[in-house]
């Protein structure tokens, strides 16, 4: 038996697209008059291995989507309706796969059955068009298709246990692998399921206008994180002011109504055992979840809203914005804890709304008790010249990016690269004889 929560909310801002070096004109920053808190970071950066770029280029609007198929193949997909399947190790472009009229709202990998002889890769994607597709990314096969949606199907899921998957728009509905109708619920057609998530005992948690994470963490577009318990599901903690209003108290609610919804939206997050890695508005924020506290920020971490977030292995984390640019930063602890202390208005546990006055205790006592770190800047990607909707990282093939500018980058790891050559043109001169060891 398959259970489904509901949780509703606010509407959502949204969850959180092969040639030479491309030349692009930076983003926008801010003037230097400003004195804007923007950290950035030098031509020689020591600490960023990715120093080398392949673009690739066959979309024809906005890549939105990105998702890893093995361990050396993914694929995209976006606004011109199309999905490409690429090699992350050359930049590639293996498949391309039309079937859909409109642009594609979504799109996830469709795992086969451990017991099943047929080990094919496949993927589904959703679209505008109301339409979903089962494709087959060894082939290029369109395996399926279900046209009976009425309205547009804005996320899937897998429940790759029970054998299943799950749609999300104005209804939610449950199929089988042979793309058969189990069953569906038709209540939701206020704002529609903005996103689907699995947790124990056979339950998805839908959300109305809400985002959800993996980890069963809640995210609006004013700013508010709730942690729930995925057993019982209750709230375990809840942080509603990830922005330091003003030093001043007795503004800090004047200044709160001024907030840009922009500037205080949870846009994504991403989790480890230790830690949430929250986007809000245009800054990055790290939340202990032992200390149920926020343990580092930076408050400007781009030019404008980040949009995705990830980790990455030696505690670094990856942000790309709207303004362009992808960044790399590392979690450090601090020497001194007095150096930076947690803002104000910092994890009020359960309470909403105004701020406690009394607050400067409460701060004290967490500079105490707390290990305090810092995010600090190590790379700074430039390549697109659009807003990056989001990436994926590759262990030994690097990092890919997708953008508004319809153009997909394969930043590359130039060391590593450097090395796969020569030790390319070592086997090559052995091959032909040419390679002579001296005595």
């Amino acid at each position: 038996m398959l259970r489904w929560l509901i949780g509703g909310g606010r509407e959502p801002q949204g969850l959180a697209e092969v040639s030479p070096r491309l030349r692009r004109l930076s983003p926008q920053r801010p003037s230097p008059a400003r004195k804007s808190p923007l950290q950035t970071i030098g031509e020689e950066q020591t600490q960023n291995p990715y120093t080398e770029l392949l673009v690739l280029k066959a979309h024809h609007d906005i890549v939105r989507f990105l998702v890893q198929l093995d361990e050396y193949r993914f694929a995209s997909a976006g606004d011109d309706g199309i999905v490409v399947v690429w090699n992350a190790q050359t930049g590639e472009k293996l498949l391309e796969l039309n079937g859909h009229t409109q642009k594609i709202t979504a799109l996830i990998t469709f795992p086969s059955l451990e017991a099943c002889e047929e080990k094919n890769q496949l993927i589904l994607t959703a679209s505008s068009d109301r339409t979903v597709i089962l494709w087959d990314c060894d082939t290029g096969r369109q395996v399926r298709k279900v046209s009976c949606f009425q309205s547009t199907v804005k996320c899937l899921i897998v429940l790759q246990r029970l054998d299943v998957w799950l749609s999300g728009g104005n209804d939610l509905c449950v199929w089988n692998r042979k793309l058969d109708l189990l069953c569906k619920t038709s209540h939701l057609s206020d704002t529609g399921i903005s996103a689907l998530i699995e947790i124990p005992k056979n339950c998805v948690v839908a959300a109305v206008g809400k985002e959800l994470n993996l980890s069963f963490i809640t995210g609006s577009h004013v700013g508010e994180m709730i942690i729930w318990d995925i057993l019982d599901w209750t709230m375990q903690a809840c942080e509603c002011n990830f922005w330091d209003p003003s030093p001043q108290l007795d503004t800090q609610q004047e200044i709160k109504l001024c907030q840009k919804p922009n500037d205080i939206s949870i846009h994504h997050f991403t989790w480890d055992e230790e830690n949430v890695f929250a986007a809000v508005g245009r800054g990055l924020y790290v939340y202990n979840l032992q200390m149920k506290r926020v343990i580092a920020c930076q408050k400007t971490a781009h030019d404008s809203s980040v949009l995705h977030v990830a980790k990455l292995p030696n505690r670094q984390l990856i942000s790309c914005s709207e303004d362009g640019s992808v960044r790399i930063w590392e979690l450090r602890e601090k020497q001194q804890l007095a150096v930076e202390p947690v803002p104000t208005g910092f994890f009020n546990m359960w309470g909403f709304g105004r701020v406690n006055k009394q607050a400067s205790q409460p701060i004290k006592k967490q500079q105490e008790n707390a290990t305090p770190c810092s995010l600090e800047l190590i790379g700074d990607l430039i390549g697109h010249s659009s807003s990056v909707e989001m990436f994926l990282y590759f262990e030994d093939h690097g990092l890919v990016t997708c953008s508004a500018d319809h153009l997909i980058i394969l930043w590359k790891n130039g060391e590593r690269e450097s090395g796969l050559r020569s030790l390319k043109l070592f086997q090559k001169l052995e091959e032909n004889g040419d390679l002579y060891l001296a005595v």
